[in-house]
């Protein structure tokens, strides 16, 4: 059987439930390449008490995990809620199909976390996602700002979930770029560090205020659209 566990947001994140089952599984891996980890995988592995192998994105999409949880109860821990990346539904989707018992033990995410920003979830639109650019290799994707540009017109808040491995002072770099190319005004935004843990920070400005500062990952990136008032009043605590 094939088990899909969801990590929360910090070392003890992992629901009752998910912790039961890591410890009779026969095989846990821990998919390492959609998040920068705000804790060590030896501690991961203290607190679980089990082996932990790593999994990276050739490991997981090769569904070989799928084939091995035929003959074996296998789990799959995954930070955060576990079905967030795409990869993961193609994971349910190929055991249904090879007839492999699954389920799925869900736990907090960023998508929860970002609400003590003060800012209404249900007032959110689509969510971006920020590729880590080279520009010496003229790889600069912009798509998510076109992302941010279709939220505006709904005056919908923004979320930018940005790539594993790309630095706060990089991408306020390509978000300044990429919205001058596209003719978008940044303003304020609001920036989530290390969510659900003790370093958990929010900081709210404008986009200059930022330019200069280091903020440790992993983090996101909020654009917030029209403010009800209690909004503006939950975000004026993080003001720089």
């Amino acid at each position: 059987m094939l088990y899909i566990i969801g990590l929360g947001l910090n070392l003890k994140g992992i629901s009752v439930e998910g912790a039961e089952i890591v410890k009779r599984a026969k095989k846990i891996y821990l998919e390492n390449y959609t998040v920068d980890f705000p804790y060590k995988l030896t501690d991961l592995t203290e607190i679980l008490g089990k082996k932990i192998i790593p999994a990276d994105r050739e490991l997981v999409e090769s569904l070989s995990i799928v084939d091995e949880a035929k003959k074996r109860d296998v789990a799959l821990l995954i930070y955060g809620s576990p079905l967030t990346a795409t990869t993961h539904i193609t994971l349910l989707q190929e055991a249904k199909a090879s007839r492999v018992k699954c389920k799925v033990i869900y736990a907090a995410s960023v998508l929860d976390a970002v609400a003590q920003s003060g800012l209404q979830l249900y007032k959110f639109g689509k969510i971006a996602s920020m590729p880590k650019w080279d520009q010496e290799k003229n790889f600069m994707p912009d798509s998510f700002i076109k992302t941010i540009q279709e939220n505006n017109s709904m005056r919908a808040h923004s979320l930018i979930l940005v790539d594993i491995g790309l630095n706060f002072d990089l991408a306020i770099e390509q978000l300044k770029i990429a919205a001058e190319n596209h003719d978008i005004k940044i303003k304020d935004i609001v920036v989530c560090q290390s969510l659900g843990t003790k370093k958990q920070k929010f900081r709210f400005g404008k986009i200059e205020d930022f330019e200069k500062m280091f903020v440790k990952r992993p983090y996101c990136i909020i654009l917030p659209n029209k403010l009800h008032f209690v909004e503006k009043e939950n975000l004026e605590q993080f003001r720089m």
